[in-house]
């Protein structure tokens, strides 16, 4: 049993022998001891003043000596005011280490066929652009979450809704037409998504040239917009796209193709995958039939115009789109028949689209519409709504072409991890360097995005992600080749050893402490849908172990129990630790 809730019944007997007093164990509070403080666990007994009828501190001294007396957990304490400190007897870390290393899957739930289903949407890319750094924080939220949310027993179903269709889609498309002269990928030597990139800001910088010559005959900017024969022409093809228009269809899956091919790669570098992925191309027709369904309810309402509109008022929002007036969807419709389909293939119990905040209000429209009509479960749908990633010269705009390119991104963190650690690669064949950066790089990457509450706004910086000292994934993984070394040098002796003589020091004890906190870590971190959180105990459990590897002779021991306590002490943070980052989609080199 956890030390926490040891304490917890403790203490409630306690009150209940002491005072005749009834507590319930589960409103104990017991946390951490402060490190001014002597102590393990510190438990605030303000809440049993009215059984005791005493100050706050004889009350702590009476329930301190009644669980030294009563619990073999508990060695000694002091009181400060109001505050409980309790010292855990050696013995209890010693078991407590045993157990550990003897579950495999410590802290680690796994999820049954009866688990409820969670189906968590990330990444919703565009086939107008390839991936771009506020693309890579979506998808390592996504996927991280979806591993936390496994670690929780949860059976859990990755998704992906690609925006396939839509204005932005054709002007990519016009633009290949226009200034393409026939260019393939293979051709121009570029991944699909890059080379469609291109286009859709060729079409940008023609459509602005456009603009600044009609203002320049006098237009205003809103009227040049509306004269604009190259925006005409886009909407022009949306229309025939949906009309089903053979030649527009076929360039349209050509061009896609391309686009997927790309994404395909860029997903595998960067380590993300789906169960499931969904095409707007698929979903917007069934959306449109729910819509129109819902305005022969009276539930929607038609403009003069002929769009179509839902009046939220009554709820607090206002009225929303959801066909224009010549009949073409926009986002939301797309999302309401992608959420029909969903149900329809999967018994899901709760559905999580990590989207970023800017789409606030797009999801609390989306909840309201969709059990409007009639779906019980569109109110209980999650936004897991994050931050966006800046940079220094400020936002990104895909259709200017100045973001910052997922794989651009990847290689230069590679490169960099290759040139950080040359003097470590020194000795090693090319092709186990390369990989080694590899993984360094892309840790130093996930773990720089991961690392921040994903609801804040980050500013992105490459070198200090990088950093083999800080609060970095490349210190976490030197930490974890670091000790994987220690074990390899001693992998006989850890198999056979004992430790059950050892006394384990204070150091010792808390680093006991803190690996034993890794189910809550996880627990928490799928609570709040926070990945910010197991990156934050993966780093204090590195520090610990690191300030213990300072202050003590591991394989250079010559008290037999105490090096094997230490070997397994080290092997079990190792192992602790490579689960920890793996929830990040982080990987671990065995050394560097």
């Amino acid at each position: 049993m956890e030390i926490e809730k040891i304490i917890a019944v403790g203490v409630a007997d306690a009150v209940k022998a002491l005072y005749g007093a009834d507590v319930q164990p589960d409103t104990v509070q017991a946390d951490r001891t402060k490190k001014e403080f002597e102590g393990h666990l510190t438990v605030v007994v303000f809440p049993y003043l009215k059984a005791s009828h005493k100050k706050p501190e004889d009350t702590a001294a009476e329930i301190g000596a009644w669980l030294v007396e009563n619990l073999d957990a508990v060695e000694k304490f002091n009181a400060v005011k109001g505050f409980l400190n309790l010292s855990i007897a050696p013995a209890f870390w010693l078991r407590r280490l045993h157990d550990i290393a003897a579950d495999p899957d410590f802290g680690i739930t796994a999820p049954t066929p009866d688990s409820q289903l969670v189906m968590v949407e990330y990444s919703s890319p565009n086939t107008n652009k390839p991936l771009h750094l506020g693309h890579v924080r979506n998808n390592l939220l996504g996927y991280s979450l979806s591993r936390i949310l496994e670690a929780n027993g949860y059976r859990v179903v990755k998704t992906n809704i690609v925006n396939d269709r839509g204005i932005h889609i054709c002007k990519s498309m016009l633009a290949w037409l226009k200034w393409g002269n026939g260019i393939t990928p293979e051709k121009a030597g570029k991944k699909g998504d890059h080379l469609i990139g291109d286009f859709y800001v060729e079409f940008d910088r023609h459509y602005k040239a456009e603009l600044k010559e009609l203002q320049a005959k006098g237009m205003t900017e809103e009227e040049a917009e509306a004269a604009s024969t190259l925006m005409q022409e886009a909407r022009e093809m949306l229309r025939r796209w949906e009309a089903g228009d053979e030649k527009v269809r076929l360039l349209w899956k050509m061009m896609n193709e391309w686009v997927y091919a790309g994404f395909d790669e860029t997903y595998r570098r960067m380590g993300v995958s789906f169960d499931k992925i969904y095409y707007e191309s698929d979903t917007y027709l069934e959306g449109k039939d729910l819509v129109l369904g819902g305005l022969e309810k009276g539930i929607m309402y038609r403009k003069d115009d002929g769009s179509v509109w839902a009046d939220l008022t009554s709820d607090g929002l206002d009225h929303k789109l959801l066909l224009r007036k010549d009949g073409t969807s926009v986002y939301m419709t797309q999302d309401i028949g992608t959420a029909k389909l969903r149900y329809q293939d999967y018994p899901i119990d709760k559905m999580v689209y990590v989207v970023g905040n800017e789409q606030n209000y797009h999801f609390q429209v989306l909840a309201l519409l969709l059990d409007k009509l009639g779906f019980k479960w569109g109110k209980d749908l999650t936004h897991f709504s994050y931050g966006m990633v800046e940079l220094p010269e400020g936002k990104m705009k895909s259709r200017e072409g100045t973001v910052v390119d997922a794989d651009d991104l990847m290689d230069s963190m590679i490169a960099d991890a290759r040139d950080t650690s040359s003097e470590r690669f020194a000795d090693m064949p090319a092709d186990e360097a390369d990989e080694i950066a590899r993984i360094v790089g892309m840790g130093a990457l996930k773990y720089f995005l991961l690392k921040v509450d994903p609801k804040k706004n980050m500013l992105f910086n490459p070198k200090e992600s990088i950093d083999f000292n800080g609060n970095t994934g490349p210190f976490l993984q030197y930490t974890y080749a670091r000790i994987r070394s220690i074990c390899r040098k001693a992998v006989d002796e850890l198999a056979a050893c004992s430790y059950a003589q050892a006394v384990p020091n204070e150091k010792e004890q808390a680093l006991i402490q803190k690996i034993a906190d890794f189910p809550e870590t996880i627990a928490a971190a799928g609570r709040t849908y926070s990945p910010a959180l197991i990156a934050k105990y993966c780093y204090e459990l590195a520090k610990e172990y690191n300030q213990f590897y300072h202050d003590y002779q591991i394989l250079r021991e010559e008290d037999a129990p105490t090096r094997c306590l230490r070997l397994n002490l080290s092997a079990v943070t190792a192992r602790t630790l490579r689960q920890g980052v793996a929830l990040l989609g982080i990987e671990m080199p065995e050394r560097m």
